[in-house]
C-alpha cells in the first residue's frame, strides 16, 4: 500500500510517500514560508529534483503543487493519485474532542473545525490539506493524528490554570499542549538509544522550530509542557511571542482601541523573533544575518 502522509504547519507543509510494502519512502518534501515568500523542495530515491523559491500565497496552492509534483510525466513517483491508500494527517488541536487518532469522517472534520477557535493558526490550515487530499482522492481514508493525544496524560495540577473553575468547566480552558507526536518520538527514542525501557526514564524533550515547547516525560508519559490552551504559550518562536504577561492583551487594547483578535494574530504572526530581530522569524535566516553582521 502507498501512503502519503502531510504535516501541515502554521507556515509551512510537510510531505512523504510511503510504499509499506516494502517501507521505501518515494517521495518527500516541504513548502515552507507558507504567506511569505514561498519554497519547495522535493526529492525522490533519485535525489533533490528541486529546490526552489515558488509563490506559496496558502496552504492550498502548497497542498497542490505537492499533487502536481507527485504526478508528474517526468519526475512524478506514482502516475495517478488513485493509487494512494491511505492519507495521515498531522492535526495540532484535537482539544477536548479527541483522545486517540481518526478515521476521518464529516463528524471529525466538523470537530476539527469547531476546535479552530483554540487552534487558530493550525487547524484552518490542516482543514485544507484535508480538503484538498479529498478532493482529489474521494474514496481513499483519511486518518488524523492529533499532537494533543499525547499531552492528555498531564496531571490537574499542570493542566489547569489558576482561575475560577467555572471557566476551566464551561469554555474548557485548560492546556493542552502541542508537538505532541514529536515529544512522543523523541522520549521513545531516547530511551531505545540509552537501552531503556520508557517507563523508567524521566526525559526532558525539546521540539525546536518556527514553533517551539519543551515537555516533561515521566514514566514514558507526558506530565507537564511548555505550550497551554493554544500553541502561542510558552518559548519565543519564530513569529509567536510565547508567554508574556497576559495583562498586555488589555493594556494594547485600552492604548490602541485594537480589536482583541488583532491583538492575538499581532502575537501569534508578528512577534517571537519576527519582532525582535526585524528581520524575519525563521531561525536560519536570522542566525546568518547575525553571524555574518559585525
Amino acid at each position: 500500500m502507498i501512503i502519503l502522509v502531510v504535516n501541515t504547519g502554521s507556515s509551512s507543509l510537510k510531505y512523504q510517500l510511503f510504499d509499506m510494502d516494502d517501507h521505501k519512502v518515494l517521495a518527500k518534501g516541504l513548502c515552507e514560508r507558507i504567506g511569505e515568500d514561498g519554497h519547495m523542495n522535493y526529492k525522490t530515491d533519485a535525489g533533490t529534483v528541486f529546490d526552489k523559491d515558488i509563490a506559496l500565497p496558502d496552504h492550498g496552492v502548497a497542498m497542490q503543487l505537492v499533487i502536481d509534483a507527485l504526478t508528474d510525466k517526468e519526475y512524478g513517483v506514482i502516475s495517478d493519485m488513485s493509487e494512494i491508500g491511505a492519507v495521515g494527517h498531522r492535526i495540532v488541536q484535537g482539544g477536548y474532542l479527541f483522545d486517540k487518532s481518526e478515521i476521518i469522517t464529516d463528524e471529525v472534520e466538523k470537530g476539527i473545525e469547531e476546535l479552530c477557535v483554540i487552534g487558530p493558526l493550525h487547524n484552518p490550515p490542516a482543514l485544507v490539506g484535508i480538503r484538498a487530499c479529498k478532493k482529489v482522492l474521494p474514496n481513499t481514508p483519511g486518518v488524523v493524528v492529533f499532537d494533543t493525544t499525547f499531552h492528555r496524560t498531564m496531571p490537574d495540577e499542570c493542566k489547569y490554570y489558576a482561575i475560577p473553575w467555572e471557566y476551566a468547566e464551561k469554555y474548557h480552558v485548560q492546556r493542552y499542549g502541542a508537538h505532541g507526536t514529536s515529544h512522543r518520538y523523541v522520549s521513545e527514542r531516547c530511551a531505545e538509544l540509552m537501552g531503556k525501557d520508557p517507563s523508567e526514564l524521566n526525559i526532558i524533550t525539546c521540539h525546536l522550530g518556527n514553533g517551539s515547547s519543551i515537555s516533561a516525560v515521566k514514566g514514558g508519559k507526558c506530565y507537564d509542557t511548555s505550550m497551554g490552551l493554544t500553541p502561542l504559550e510558552g518559548l519565543v518562536m519564530g513569529t509567536r511571542c510565547g508567554s508574556i504577561d497576559p495583562t498586555v492583551v488589555s493594556f494594547i487594547y485600552e492604548q490602541t482601541g485594537m480589536p482583541v483578535k488583532e491583538i492575538t494574530d499581532m502575537m501569534t504572526k508578528k512577534s517571537g523573533l519576527l519582532a525582535v530581530s526585524e528581520i524575519s522569524g525563521d531561525r536560519h535566516m536570522l542566525q546568518e544575518r547575525c553571524c555574518s553582521d559585525p
